[in-house]
């Protein structure tokens, strides 16, 4: 890579370094890209309590199941999300995330999405969907059997045009 600084030609030969940093400033673009959506922040202030299934979500942020999915997908694609597949039940959670400058932007948007009150809203609503989970879920009439775990059945990877 080639730069003129002072006049002169410099020659960068730590080309390692550029890819880098061209990898974190596309993963940053994707990480703002991915944030630049209410329905996205809502479903990551959701997840900042742990592993939650898509049907919470959905019924947390009275959104239709499809719309949730999609957005789902989106930060998946994004890799702020990971999920896993318990028989037909998908469930989410936050990604680890390796690099120390996208860790910093995930801190500052949820130190910043607990001063929204319709954050507070959507986590007291997951709390109260998710009062049914201690214990064994079962079909029974606190209708919890939406995400129980399916008998014998291995925990799979989602694609990202899985059926919730």
């Amino acid at each position: 890579m080639l730069s003129l600084r002072g006049g002169g030609i410099f020659v960068n030969t730590d080309m390692a370094g550029v890819a880098k940093e061209s990898d974190t400033l596309m993963a940053l673009e994707q990480t703002f890209q991915a944030l630049g959506d209410q329905t996205r922040l809502r479903i990551l202030a959701l997840l900042t309590a742990g592993e939650v299934c898509v049907c919470h979500i959905h019924e947390s942020l009275e959104l239709p199941q499809p719309k949730v999915s999609r957005h789902l997908a989106y930060l998946r694609r994004a890799r702020l999300v990971e999920a896993r597949r318990d028989g037909p039940w998908v469930h989410y959670r936050m990604a680890s995330l390796p690099d120390p400058v996208l860790r910093t932007v995930h801190q500052a948007v949820t130190h910043a999405l607990g001063h929204v009150a319709m954050i507070r809203t959507d986590a007291e609503s997951l709390t109260k969907r998710q009062a049914c989970q201690p214990g064994a879920l079962t079909a029974d009439a606190s209708g919890c059997a939406c995400c129980a775990p399916a008998p014998d059945a291995p925990p799979t990877a989602p694609t990202d045009t899985e059926p919730t």
